[in-house]
């Protein structure tokens, strides 16, 4: 008990609860101003930090009144020799501990970034057919993961390959702190499995790639020359609805300087794709700067920086069955429910291996 009484202690100082307090009333002040609404933009950032501050509030206080009320019970099961309320309040202690080791990891994202919502690109790579297949099945993880948690998501574009599978993907995580959370997933992931598409059921090895970058928002400032984008139209690929595969509607925009292509066939109109793949395209761009800065900064200390962008997890379905992780050693025997969506023990370890790299 005076364990977690002293981690919550340090949990709440880092998080500052009294002046999240305040910023909840000032936000709370402004949603009440029907002026915000001629803004919808800014209006939907104002109504997404204060629910986002909010649940952190929430689950701090309440996990110091389980605190406190442990306490009591704990007092009456010595008090009246119950063995049974002893029983439960050893259950929530057990409880108790898991939460709060959520609330540390909590603390962890402190980045300038980390609050955003996450945008993730997945690319196949070598390994023909069943890296198309690997991909689709990552993406599915993705979406199963933010599905468990109740996570919005997006999907902005999608380009299927021949036989099965896709060639890449773009898809937005609307969770608070997506990108602190989910950026540890940047890299190569590899699997190895007994291919479906090989008739002599021969052993395949796969890889895709995994991209993420934090969501811009209207007060960040990317500057882009019109004059360095080269701007496609084609028809959308895949699965059909009304008019998806029917018009030159889809988007392609390449930035010259830096080689970055993005594109858009989900929304209705040519306008709109091109609308939201410039919205990429500054993530993109964002998460460059962001990166260079960081280069700069680590060539100041003398640090060479990290390599975590690399393979970073292996995916072993056969001739045995597990899930590890190349940077924490985080492992699992259970690749199906890894698969379904059960990060949570990988993502956990990834913030706090990155953040001990970090400093």
């Amino acid at each position: 008990m005076r364990d977690l009484t002293s981690t919550l202690a340090s949990v709440e100082a880092v998080m500052d609860l009294d002046a999240k307090h305040t910023e909840i009333d000032q936000l709370r002040e402004q949603s009440s101003d029907p002026e915000l609404w001629n803004d919808q933009a800014t209006a939907q950032v104002v109504t997404r930090r204060l629910s986002a501050l909010e649940s952190e509030v929430n689950k701090v206080e309440s996990v110091r009144q389980r605190v406190e009320d442990l306490g009591v019970l704990f007092e009456l099961a010595e008090a009246e020799d119950d063995p049974d309320t002893r029983v439960e309040a050893e259950q929530e202690l057990a409880s108790l501990r898991k939460d709060m080791a959520d609330l540390e990891v909590r603390t962890l994202l402190a980045g300038p970034y980390d609050e955003r919502g996450a945008l993730i690109t997945i690319n196949s790579q070598a390994g023909g057919v069943d890296a198309a297949d690997w991909a689709q099945m990552l993406q599915r993880m993705y979406l199963r993961w933010a599905e468990r948690h109740g996570y919005p998501t997006k999907v902005y574009e999608t380009s299927y390959a021949e036989e099965a599978g896709i060639k890449s993907t773009t898809f937005e995580v609307d969770a608070p702190y997506g990108y602190g959370t989910l950026r540890g997933e940047h890299g190569t992931h590899r699997l190895v499995r007994i291919s479906p598409f090989d008739n002599q059921n021969r052993r395949q090895t796969s890889f895709a790639g995994v991209d993420v970058v934090p969501v811009v928002e209207t007060s960040d400032h990317v500057e882009i020359d019109e004059n360095e984008l080269r701007i496609d139209v084609y028809r959308s690929s895949g699965p059909g609805g009304q008019s998806v595969n029917t018009t030159d509607s889809a988007v392609r925009i390449t930035h010259v300087p830096t080689g970055i292509v993005v594109s858009c066939q989900n929304e209705k109109s040519q306008l709109q794709n091109k609308a939201t793949a410039m919205t990429v395209l500054q993530a993109r761009l964002l998460e460059r700067k962001r990166k260079e800065e960081q280069a700069e900064l680590d060539e100041l200390r003398g640090d060479s920086g990290t390599s975590w962008g690399t393979q970073i997890r292996n995916y072993v379905l056969h001739p045995y069955q597990t899930v590890k992780d190349l940077r924490t050693g985080e492992e699992s025997g259970n690749p199906t429910g890894v698969l379904d969506g059960d990060l949570d023990p990988f993502i956990d370890s990834e913030i706090r291996w990155l953040r001990s790299h970090e400093q």
